[in-house]
């Protein structure tokens, strides 16, 4: 009985996003379902919260966390993200449907887990009222920094090694560097892509809410 209990504790789904912050590319969610052989298996390959990594080792250890884990990752590309950030004018909905999603889809595998963890990000009934039927059976942990747990730190990685390569996809189809962040090189290319594709363009590969589009329309004109 005791084993048991020690391994409910152990098996556990980690939930993380990666470019929120980020003006250009994806918001992608991503959940990993650990136990207690995987969780072994994370240590040694020494994996951690993905800020702490460089974008190289991001993009090596993912494929090796695929292999091992069972694992959901859902990418909302720019074009979508407007739409739907339009609709629901609330990041912390769109991040709750997000987790909600990779959630149902790991157990819609046939994962077997009664908990999942998350970075706290808003009310977790967000999370809670947009899972379906075959979530509402998991107690979902909303923690601050939870990033320091190894099945939300192998998210994390997901998540963001996800994010890389569609940033770098959207960054070959304009034919200019897209920068990660929310930072002046931002601005500037953000200009550049105006200038040599137009405003619509803009759409295509920027989250149209954040101050920089603001900025960036003001001094186009």
């Amino acid at each position: 009985m005791t084993v048991q209990h020690s391994r409910n504790r152990i098996e556990r789904i980690g939930i993380d996003e990666s470019g929120k912050g980020d003006y250009f590319g994806p918001l992608v969610v991503a959940a990993v379902f650990v136990d207690s052989t995987t969780h072994g298996e994370l240590k040694l390959m020494e994996v951690r919260d993905s800020k702490k990594l460089s974008d190289g080792r991001i993009l090596e250890m993912a494929p090796d966390i695929k292999t091992i884990c069972p694992h959901s990752i859902i990418a909302i590309g720019p074009k979508k993200y407007n739409e739907l950030y339009t609709k629901i004018n609330n990041l912390n909905r769109l991040l709750a449907w997000g987790h909600a999603k990779t959630l149902e889809n790991l157990l819609e595998r046939g994962v077997t887990c009664e908990r999942a963890i998350s970075d706290q990000f808003g009310d977790e009934r967000l999370i809670l009222n947009a899972l379906q039927e075959k979530g509402r059976r998991i107690v979902l942990e909303q923690r601050t920094k939870a990033e320091s747990d190894l099945a939300v730190a192998a998210a994390s990685v997901l998540a963001r090694a996800e994010f890389l390569i569609r940033l770098k996809r959207l960054s070959d189809d304009v034919g200019t560097t897209l920068p990660k962040g929310a930072s002046p090189a931002v601005e500037l290319a953000a200009k550049m892509i105006i200038k040599k594709h137009g405003r619509e363009q803009l759409g295509l590969v920027a989250k149209l809410h954040f101050k920089t589009t603001q900025a960036v329309l003001a001094g186009s004109t």
